[in-house]
């Protein structure tokens, strides 16, 4: 299976690609951070995310794609433009018919390290090393999208199942 991650943010927008899944070695397909410039307009910047995630989708054909998801945060112009970033993301994705899912930051720690408070050196390390990388991906933002997608395929496949099975119940096909 494969997986593009995206860590939202209006200034640096982490996207990443994996492919591998549970029992599956990983392996890094792609990396890359857009950046748009602080002084653009909001429209501009959120095209600039939009062009890139849609060229990575394009080139890269994932079978899902991984978002974080926006949590409470003290800075509301930051959380807004991180969840204009996200939205942006899944758009595009379901443009294509790529489903979606939305990962919390602990729950992307916990898979890629084993807890969900580790810092951004942690999951940087553990990317590296579930990835075998010679060096670690810079900046922290490719980091970032690379856990999501990782967290995704050890964790995703399963919530996918158990939601089906939950569907599949409220319609009465299986009791």
């Amino acid at each position: 299976m494969r997986v593009l991650g995206v860590d939202p943010g209006l200034t640096r927008c982490g996207i990443g690609v994996v492919e591998g899944g549970p029992g599956i070695t990983l392996r890094l397909v792609g990396t890359t951070v857009v950046n748009t410039p602080s002084g653009a307009d909001l429209g501009s910047r959120l095209l600039m995310i939009e062009e890139h995630i849609e060229d990575w989708l394009a080139k890269h054909q994932p079978d899902a794609v991984a978002v974080e998801r926006v949590f409470s945060q003290h800075n509301v112009r930051t959380v807004m433009g991180t969840a204009q970033a996200g939205a942006v993301a899944v758009v595009c994705a379901a443009r294509r018919g790529v489903p979606v899912a939305l990962h919390t930051p602990s729950e992307v720690k916990a898979a890629v390290t084993g807890n969900g408070r580790a810092d951004k050196a942690q999951v940087t390390h553990m990317v590296t090393r579930l990835l075998r990388l010679p060096d670690p991906p810079r900046p922290a933002d490719a980091a970032d999208a690379l856990a999501l997608a990782i967290c995704h395929l050890w964790r995703g496949g399963a919530q996918t199942r158990i939601a089906a099975v939950a569907a599949a119940q409220s319609t009465g096909v299986i009791r």
